[in-house]
């Protein structure tokens, strides 16, 4: 049984590709692999950035072209990787290490999801079980043991993590937001999950404000209203069109002389900008426009790539783990059959022994010799079942386990049983 997976992400298919392959409801698909005959167990893994398939297979070849069938039409934007290579992929997916931005935590979740969901449908044996297993282990070393998620990237967040290094928190504050599109909507979220609980938005056209602002339960403003609004405002983000600034200096001289020179963070992700450059010679006041975000964001990612090394080692070192764990299990049927066959050996011989002698022993007769030969047979096999299990991990194991079925003739006996003999 070998690991197979086919899928397609954010680098190997353009999002339009992406939507058509999404699941929304995994179960319908994880029962038609599961059913068939080349795929032993599966997991389905679609968020917005990929959609892969892991299964669990006897034939890998007919296995990948049901799996590529999934992906009709688009079989240049999907990726393929086996054995090894396929577990290393899943464990680089859960510790983000496969991710557009890479450090970004949500993908654990989303595969925890996945992982559920087959275990409910009844798809997910014990092989998938355990990889998924240690896919989770290995993200939480990955965040325990390297800084990758700990300098943020997307200009939305490096402007909260900005804020926070001038406020220590922001339950106590209040957020101003100028603009009502996408940028606002993720630096939004990004405070709320910092406590930020007060939050005006304001925009000039203020059904658009409406609308957000009923999503995250803030207040709505025209644009008409922001005088009093920067008066009452701890930190500003401003995103909106216009060919000249918003806010002048004037505008935040006389806010800072209201709210009794109290500190105003700004941020500005306005192209052109929306805060006149001259505030920022204000006292009290931070201001920072997208170029300084772009400058943090770009520093941050160069520190990532050198945590997502250190992330590569760890994933290395689990896959391994993972591996010795599955050749260990690979390596059960071997020792299952060589017991199995030296213990019919044992039986017959035994039976053959007691039928020869010159009168039929009592029971404790029967007792001591059943004891002899068995203890005779233990320790024949247990150098080489110690030996067999000593290899499991180690890339000998294989070769080994050959070895045993070889010079055991397990392969021999299986075919005899098959034909109802049993060798003298």
């Amino acid at each position: 049984m070998r690991l197979l997976l086919v899928g397609m992400n954010h680098e190997s298919a353009s999002v339009e590709v992406r939507e058509q392959f999404a699941v929304d409801d995994p179960a319908l698909i994880l029962d038609k692999l599961v059913a068939s005959e080349e795929v032993g167990e599966a997991v389905v893994v679609s968020t917005c950035n990929r959609v892969e398939l892991c299964v669990t297979t006897p034939h890998v070849e007919s296995a990948q072209h049901r799996l590529l069938n999934f992906f009709a039409g688009e079989e240049a934007s999907t990726y393929v990787h086996v054995g090894r290579d396929a577990a290393t992929h899943v464990l680089r997916v859960a510790s983000s290490i496969d991710s557009m931005v890479v450090g970004e935590p949500q993908i654990l979740g989303q595969m925890k999801d996945a992982y559920r969901a087959a275990v409910e449908q009844g798809a997910c044996g014990p092989v998938l079980s355990r990889l998924f297993q240690r896919a989770f282990s290995t993200a939480k070393r990955v965040k325990n043991e390297t800084g990758i998620a700990q300098k943020p990237v997307s200009v939305a967040r490096v402007a909260v993590d900005l804020a926070r290094q001038t406020f220590e928190r922001f339950d106590d504050k209040t957020a101003l937001l100028i603009g009502a599109g996408e940028m606002i909507e993720l630096a939004l979220v990004a405070l709320q999950r910092e406590g930020l609980e007060q939050v005006r938005i304001a925009n000039r056209t203020v059904a658009n404000a409406d609308a957000l602002a009923a999503r995250f339960g803030a207040t709505s403003h025209g644009l008409d209203e922001l005088p009093d609004l920067l008066a009452d405002a701890d930190v500003v983000l401003t995103s909106t069109g216009g060919d000249r600034p918003l806010i002048n200096a004037a505008d935040v001289e006389q806010a800072l002389g209201r709210r009794r020179r109290r500190p105003l963070f700004f941020i500005d992700i306005g192209v052109p900008r929306n805060v006149d450059p001259a505030v920022d010679e204000l006292d009290n006041i931070f201001l920072y426009d997208v170029d300084d975000l772009q400058m943090v964001s770009n520093r941050n990612a160069e520190k990532r790539k050198n945590e997502a090394r250190r992330a590569e080692g760890i994933v290395q070192e689990e896959e391994q783990r993972f591996d010795g764990w599955l050749v260990a299990l690979e390596a059960v049927p071997t020792i299952r059959h060589l017991r199995e066959g030296a213990e019919d050996m044992r039986r017959s011989e035994f039976e053959r022994a007691i039928s020869r002698l010159s009168g039929e022993p009592s029971d404790e007769e029967r007792r001591i010799l059943e004891h002899m030969t068995k203890s005779i047979v233990n320790k024949l096999l247990h150098a080489p079942v110690a030996r067999l299990r000593a290899e499991t991990d180690r890339e000998e194991g294989m070769a080994m386990r050959e070895a045993a079925r070889a010079l055991f003739g397990l392969d021999d006996l299986d075919t005899n049983d098959d034909k109802g003999e049993v060798d003298e």
